[in-house]
């Protein structure tokens, strides 16, 4: 691993101006780019450590506040530990901010996360890899399928609703998606039963797209989530080991 430097940034978008953190390798030499899709908790002390463990394996990460409309980071406050019983009163708050969260603003801020990161000179020119956690693999795979040319990898982990009725699921977009993809949906989760994990499978078979989904036994959502109860450390470690090798074979 080597070291790393991190810092705050604010990136224009076609809405405002999202508050972001980047973090790269501290030789300054420009490396492949990764955009990192938060959970909902959002942009905190925890997902900064991830995206500095990936900017130590040789990437230049980029982790915005896609809730950035209704205010930078934390939008909403939120205690060092999550717990169980701190989520209801948490995600009371966060579901209205949740739900703004469209396609169409997902699309207008993908391609300012892309166009930033295109422009970055710590990161190096040519596509870039996701990987999204929680709501941030349904963003990884809606920003796959709407910008094939700009993703040449893109990861979700314990995602939820990827392979629904609605007219805007994610997995409808699989026959534009050209990256490689790599999905691990945690156990027994109601956010991705099984029967959507089989429709989604079938979607990105169909169309023809390198992937591969797998369900880590016994993880609950939010496994990789090391600051609330749902982590787990042995599936967190095998995510991290998935991960990398996917950007090992696409950069």
């Amino acid at each position: 691993m080597t070291d790393v430097q991190g810092t705050a940034v604010d990136v224009p978008t076609e809405d405002g101006t999202a508050d972001a953190y980047l973090v790269a390798p501290a030789d300054g030499v420009p490396r492949p780019a990764v955009l990192l899709y938060m959970d909902a908790f959002g942009l905190r002390p925890h997902l900064r450590a991830m995206a500095d463990r990936l900017a130590g394996a040789g990437h230049t990460v980029l982790v915005p506040n896609v809730f950035y409309r209704h205010g930078r980071a934390p939008v909403v406050e939120l205690p060092e530990f999550i717990d169980p019983g701190a989520r209801p009163e948490i995600f009371e708050r966060l579901g209205p901010i949740m739900a703004s969260l469209t396609p169409e603003t997902v699309t207008r801020d993908a391609r300012a996360w892309l166009r930033y990161l295109e422009e970055c000179p710590a990161a190096t020119d040519g596509p870039v890899a996701l990987t999204g956690y929680c709501m941030g693999a349904r963003l990884a795979l809606l920003t796959a399928g709407t910008f094939p040319d700009r993703v040449a990898a893109a990861a979700g982990f314990h995602g939820g609703h990827l392979a629904t009725d609605d007219p805007d699921s994610p997995h409808l977009l699989a026959g534009r998606i050209t990256a490689e993809v790599y999905l691990a949906h945690a156990d027994h989760d109601r956010s991705m039963p099984p029967k959507q994990q089989e429709q989604l499978e079938a979607a990105l078979t169909a169309a023809g797209v390198r992937h591969r989904c797998e369900v880590y036994a016994g993880a609950r959502h939010g496994y990789t989530q090391a600051d609330t109860a749902a982590y787990d450390a042995e599936a967190a470690e095998r995510h991290w080991t998935a991960l990398l090798d996917l950007l090992r074979r696409t950069f």
